[in-house]
């Protein structure tokens, strides 16, 4: 086969990474991996310690992972300074030279940007390689706290951008006001969205360059899980019925307003599964509700066990997200969700018909009963939900959707001879699909 040679840079990556943008990436690098591609992930242990992560038990440093991914970490003496140097200047001011050597070495087919905050975005976006492609994960390239938050208080309605890092506790970026970065984005050959909502947002808010909606994906399970009602002789996971949340625990993701409707429904428990930087003041919330349970961070085989068990996967986030993975992974084993009404879960939802939305704890408390009624309603929801993740969000379908894009944007460029090779290389499988 057609092997390429792609570069993929981001500021987190597993185990240096807080939230979902890092594993998505760490998906996609094993993915491409599978097929046959050469794949260097290049990212910045220094703003995962700088923002207090705990320093993993691997050495730091250039390393070969065990899924032939191949991973290199830059870290500086200087520590926090090397990032805010970065978050204030815009440029990859202490790895730049490492930078080069890696570009001068590898030569790529394609420099695959991800979230690059804190690894010298905007000014390492004028890199160059056969093809340019920036992945917006969060909503970073319109809004400095990256989650269009607005006050640390509710979801951003209109630019404040200046009052509002100061309410979210970070310094202001001098090089957002120079339109740095609109010039450097001119240089992307293809800017990826990762849900039609998030692409609104992004032009909404001012991003000029066209956007190519292209979701997040999951490989599917191997085997089968056992059917509701099946015999088997294993203990349940919850003594009783349960909802499930998954999730880092903050207060952005809004598991604040189950804890209520959970006292009032009764009739199931509500399972937690994540850590964070709330996690106390939850625990606190729910002191004396009998009703809901802290499970703290599970292995991923752990949790695909709690999703297929449960009555439905609960996601409140109160903030506007770019996707939803949590959605998808409930799906992948026939679960559907009780999702709010915000963001792209509206499009994720309806698109696989595998659950409910609400806006008010009354509609929350109504579509958990709902889904428990003994009305065929999950049942119908279910298997909505095994068909859309099929459809829609299989690792084999969207890699398909990315060669796609990639060609045509090759193409574009006038690089046929990089299009031929994406047209057939790209999402060819080399293998067994990992499961990750």
């Amino acid at each position: 086969m057609n092997s390429l040679r792609i570069l993929m840079l981001t500021t987190f990556y597993p185990p240096y990474s807080f939230g979902g943008d890092g594993v998505s990436v760490q998906r996609m690098a094993r993915a491409l991996v599978n097929r046959g591609h050469e794949v260097t992930v290049v990212h910045d242990e220094n703003a995962f310690l700088s923002l207090g992560g705990k320093i993993p038990a691997a050495a730091p440093g250039a390393v070969t992972s065990l899924d032939k991914v191949e991973v290199i970490g830059l870290r500086s003496r200087m520590g926090m300074l090397s990032n805010l140097l970065v978050q204030q200047i815009g440029r990859p001011m202490l790895h730049a030279a490492r930078l080069r050597q890696l570009l001068a070495d590898k030569r790529p087919d394609i420099i695959w940007h991800n979230n690059m905050s804190l690894m010298g975005a905007p000014g390492i976006l004028d890199i160059a390689a056969p093809l340019r492609v920036y992945e917006a994960h969060e909503h970073w390239l319109i809004c400095p706290t990256h989650v269009l938050w607005r006050h640390d208080q509710k979801p951003c309605q209109e630019r404040q951008c200046l009052r509002c890092v100061v309410a979210n506790r970070r310094p202001p970026q001098l090089w957002r006001a120079t339109g740095l970065l609109d010039r450097q984005l001119d240089n992307m050959d293809m800017i990826i969205a990762k849900s039609y909502f998030s692409r609104e947002k992004h032009h909404a808010y001012g991003l000029k360059q066209e956007m190519e909606v292209l979701p997040l994906f999951l490989p599917p399970l191997a085997g089968t899980l056992p059917s509701e009602g099946s015999n088997n002789s294993k203990p349940p996971l919850h003594p009783r019925p349960y909802f499930l949340f998954v999730g880092r625990l903050e207060k952005i993701k809004g598991v604040q307003d189950l804890l209520p409707a959970m006292v009032r429904y009764g009739q199931a428990d509500l399972l937690i599964a994540g850590d964070g930087d709330y996690s106390e003041t939850l625990k606190a919330q729910a002191t004396g509700n009998p009703h809901v349970h802290f499970l703290g961070r599970l292995t991923p085989e752990a949790l695909t066990a709690y999703y297929a068990s449960a009555i439905a996967s609960l996601v409140p986030s109160q903030c506007y997200e770019t996707f939803g993975a949590i959605l998808i992974e409930s799906f992948r084993v026939g679960t559907p969700v009780i999702a709010r009404r915000l963001g792209p879960f509206p499009e994720i939802v309806e698109s696989a018909g595998g659950g409910l939305l609400f806006e008010t704890e009354d509609e929350l408390v109504a579509a958990m009963a709902q889904m428990q009624d003994g009305s065929g309603t999950r049942a119908r929801l279910a298997a909505a939900a095994l068909r859309g993740f099929d459809t829609h969000w299989r690792e084999d379908r969207v890699l398909s959707a990315y060669g796609a894009a990639f060609a045509r944007a090759a193409r574009k460029k006038g690089n046929e001879a990089l299009a031929q090779k994406l047209d057939v290389s790209l999402c060819e499988s080399d293998g067994e699909l990992q499961q990750t």
